[in-house]
């Protein structure tokens, strides 16, 4: 069911996945991307940093980065990374890369963490949060692996591999399927209706 939406609001990301997902949630969003050389430059990982706390900082500024540009109204940033033992898996850079992350996934669990940053600017200050879902990859076989790094699937996508990617054997454990795909659709409704709320009260 949507999850209709009368806030206009400002996509700050490059996902044509986000994008259809916010979509298909009922919300009237426009699209700003992010300056790409303010990707080329995201805040490394500290040491020792919560993978939570760091797509944090990661969302925060991409928002940032839009704001920067003159933006004005609801800017929506999230940013999606896989993690298994401790590991964080971005987006793979090539075709090696991607065999590297699927093998290091196969036949075992992780978890795919988001983080979201809502922000009425210049209004208000920016609301944050943080989801995470547990997956579990069955073995992959050489076959199957290099069919899907053939197919291509794998580029842009954390973890080198996509949920909605039906010949993967990978199974939602626990927590928000869209989180998945890249946007946490129940964490950014809960955020809206926050939002709602305090502007209203305003």
């Amino acid at each position: 069911m949507k999850q209709e939406s009368r806030r206009p609001i400002v996509l700050a990301s490059r996902s044509p996945r986000r994008l259809e997902l916010a979509r298909e949630a009922g919300w009237n969003v426009t699209v700003v991307e992010p300056p790409e050389a303010a990707e080329a430059d995201e805040p490394a990982r500290g040491r020792d940093e919560p993978l939570d706390r760091y797509v944090l900082r990661l969302a925060r500024a991409k928002a940032v980065a839009v704001a920067a540009a003159g933006t004005i109204g609801t800017i929506l940033a999230c940013d999606t990374l896989s993690e298994v033992d401790g590991v964080a898996l971005g987006k793979p850079t090539d075709r090696a890369d991607a065999r590297r992350m699927l093998t290091m996934l196969s036949g075992r669990r992780h978890r795919v963490l988001s983080g979201v940053c809502l922000w009425q600017r210049p209004e208000l200050e920016p609301l944050e949060t943080a989801v995470e879902s547990l997956l579990e990859m069955g073995p992959l076989t050489e076959e199957l692996l290099d069919w899907y790094l053939d197919s291509g699937l794998w580029s842009g996508k954390a973890g080198a591999c996509g949920f909605q990617d039906a010949r993967l054997p990978l199974r939602l454990v626990s927590g928000s399927p869209s989180n998945v795909v890249g946007l946490p659709l129940e964490a950014v409704t809960a955020m809206l209706e926050q939002l709602d709320a305090g502007t209203a009260s305003a």
